[in-house]
């Protein structure tokens, strides 16, 4: 069964991996499939880890007393939308290990890679809506969840950037190879310590009703 304990190691696992593969670009400690690979199976955890996620998250909807009587829930929403954003990795992972042409780069890696990079910024934002909802606040630096929120959004930011400099040039090469492995290396970071963080407490994520 899911569990929120699971989500969060989950995704702790996937950004440790992602981070090594970036790690391994940066230095020169192996080969650009080594990359790859790791960035592969790290996609996958995340995968498993939006999923459990939005299971976690609860219904879609629920009932209001104004317009058409039924709202979607933030926090929903803020899963779901995550939860996409880490299939879409998972084509961009998948595509880097089989792509043997431009188009392919593209195609198969690229778009993806950016299609994903939007859901989790997008992601990021309704969960600043969620946590407004549930604490009538987004100033509350005495609480770990609030701390989460903002990690995570710069998490976000950071592999957003990275997709930037993973734009594929007309003759197959990157925009900024280096811009690319730090969003990355930065972004994993900050999901491992947003996930992190929920680890002990994880309350506001079982207590929203939004």
């Amino acid at each position: 069964m899911p569990t929120l304990t699971k989500q969060s190691w989950s995704f702790m696992i996937g950004s440790t991996l992602f981070a090594v593969g970036a790690a391994v670009a940066i230095w020169d400690l192996g080969s650009a499939n080594l990359t790859n690979v790791l960035c592969f199976i790290g996609a996958w955890f995340f995968t498993t880890a939006g999923l459990m996620q939005t299971i976690l998250s609860g219904a879609p909807t629920k009932a209001v007393d104004y317009g058409t009587g039924r709202m979607f829930r933030a926090v929903w929403l803020a899963a779901f939308i995550q939860s996409v954003g880490t299939l879409l990795f998972n084509v961009s992972t998948s595509g880097a290990l089989a792509a043997r042409s431009i188009h392919a780069q593209e195609q198969f890696v690229w778009n993806p890679d950016a299609g994903g990079s939007v859901a989790f910024l997008i992601s990021a934002a309704f969960v600043y809506v969620a946590y407004f909802r549930d604490r009538d606040t987004l100033w509350e630096p005495s609480q770990s969840g609030w701390w989460g929120a903002h990690i995570n959004m710069l998490g976000c930011i950071a592999f957003g950037v990275s997709a930037v400099g993973a734009f594929v040039l007309a003759n197959g090469s990157v925009e900024n190879a280096n811009v690319a492995n730090w969003g990355t290396f930065i972004g994993a970071l900050c999901f491992f310590f947003s996930s992190a963080i929920a680890l002990p407490q994880l309350g506001w994520n079982r207590r929203n009703s939004t």
